[in-house]
């Protein structure tokens, strides 16, 4: 909702709406600017859509990367993400986001003390490069943890338990916001300019059901509070939206667990079969477009087989050590022995991993992916049911590449800027052009120059 411009109790100069890793990447980047900084957060704690991924931001040309001996350039980067996207995307914004990368990941270690390291033992689909970056424990959680107590560090006040349900507005410009409390009581803020780091329309079933109805039925992972008011909001405001069909999906879900599985199960030298014993699809094209290829099958479920060694590279993601722990995952000393520990047909399992393992020694497969010089699998055998799940919205708000909303003329919005969730990110127009790590690449890239505010930008 727009409303009018009121006279607001509080006034701040840069005020943030959410506090997921756009947020307070914006509000510590914002403050070290010189600006006087507010963050509101719907949730009692700040978590959000990062709290629920990997906590995985690629970069290329990192000092990490340097020192594990991995070459890659912000060029290459750019030129990954343009073709898992099919060329979709602006290529301005592409090259803002992967040449600031590198140079924000420094700053948050440097500055603000984030123990990071990059991911030396396995690749991403679509990477030419080992360039994603985590922390230790490789958890989106412990991410949003650590980027709150850097804000919390530095004095920035974050508002919890403040919903924002309207905006004020004077034409294109920003007032302020009105803010509502679990109690139902009202507040307006003021503030010079806005930044929405709050959300996409995961959680909005009419909405995905609208702009994407192909996962419109499957298992939502996001954070129930994406409603797609960012999005809302702008486009009042005379924002231009593009891509409102982009999401990332996941195929390798444990169910009924609902517990991320690590796609490394998968590249590492695993596959994915269905109910019936049988592979289904080349799982080399990427975990997003998984989730469909999942959902298509038989009850919408799955069984990813890898091995022992596969499970030991899994097992640095605190994702798939709760997932041990909840008895998600299976063990067998033989391939008959995972058929009875999984139900599946004990003659099609063997008879698809024999193919499967077959492959690995030739031209790629029968559908397509190339096996050649990936490891075998060998006992003891791993397995985990999974499903397809949508995890968030790639579409949104069209920003440049320093988080600036535009219309759609092409120029910026007033005082309003975007990151994360609440703009169009760079995976195209489907699932299929989502590359790993899209959604935290324009997170942290956005989030910091919003942050920073440089009104110098050209409009892409």
């Amino acid at each position: 909702m727009i409303l009018p411009p009121v006279a607001h109790e509080a006034r701040v100069q840069t005020l943030i709406v959410g506090a997921g890793a756009c947020g307070l990447i914006a509000a510590l980047a914002a403050q070290e600017a010189g600006q006087e900084v507010l963050v509101l957060e719907r949730d009692a704690v700040p978590w959000g859509s990062t709290a629920l991924s990997a906590g995985l931001i690629p970069a290329a040309g990192t000092r990490w990367q340097a020192a594990a001996g991995i070459t890659d350039s912000p060029a290459q980067f750019a030129a990954d993400i343009a073709a898992k996207a099919h060329h979709e995307n602006d290529p301005a914004l592409e090259a803002a986001l992967t040449t600031g990368a590198a140079q924000v990941l420094h700053w948050l270690a440097d500055r603000h003390g984030l123990e990071l390291s990059v991911i030396t033992d396995f690749t991403y689909p679509g990477h030419s490069a080992r360039r994603m970056h985590g922390l230790p424990s490789r958890s989106g959680l412990a991410l949003v943890n650590a980027l709150r107590a850097a804000t919390e560090a530095m004095g920035i006040d974050i508002l919890t338990e403040a919903q924002v349900t309207a905006l004020y507005a004077d034409g294109a410009r920003v007032t302020g916001v009105q803010i509502t409390r679990p109690d139902g009581s009202a507040d307006s803020i003021g503030c010079d300019r806005l930044i929405l780091a709050c959300n996409g329309f995961g959680g909005n079933k009419a909405m995905v059901a609208q702009h994407m109805p192909a996962i419109a039925d499957a298992l939502y992972f996001g954070h129930p509070g994406n409603q797609g008011e960012a999005m809302t909001w702008g486009a009042a405001l005379g924002a231009a939206v593009r891509h409102a069909g982009a999401y990332q999906g996941h195929g390798n879900v444990a169910h009924p667990h609902g517990i991320l599985i690590t796609w490394a199960t998968i590249m590492e030298g695993g596959c994915q079969v269905n109910l019936q014993g049988k592979r289904f699809w080349n799982e080399a094209q990427g975990y997003s477009e998984a989730a469909c290829a999942v959902l298509a099958q038989p009850e919408g479920l799955a069984w990813a087989i890898f091995d022992a060694r596969i499970a030991g590279v899994a097992r640095q993601f605190q994702d798939f050590r709760d997932a041990e722990a909840q008895g998600a995952v299976k063990t067998a000393p033989t391939v008959a022995a995972l058929a009875q520990a999984t139900g599946l047909p004990p003659d099609a399992l063997a008879n698809t991993l024999a193919a499967f393992e077959a492959a690995k020694t030739g031209a790629p497969d029968g559908f397509g992916r190339a096996l050649a010089g990936v490891s075998s699998l060998t006992a003891p055998f791993v397995a985990v049911r999974v499903t397809g799940a949508l995890f968030h919205t790639q579409g949104g708000l069209v920003t440049d590449g320093q988080g600036r909303v535009l219309s759609a003329q092409g120029k910026p919005l007033g005082n309003l800027w975007a990151g994360g969730g609440a703009a169009c990110g760079v995976s195209g127009s489907g699932d299929a052009g989502y590359l790993s790590g899209n959604g935290l690449l324009s997170a942290v890239v956005l989030g910091y120059r919003a942050g920073r505010g440089d009104e110098t930008s050209s409009a892409a």
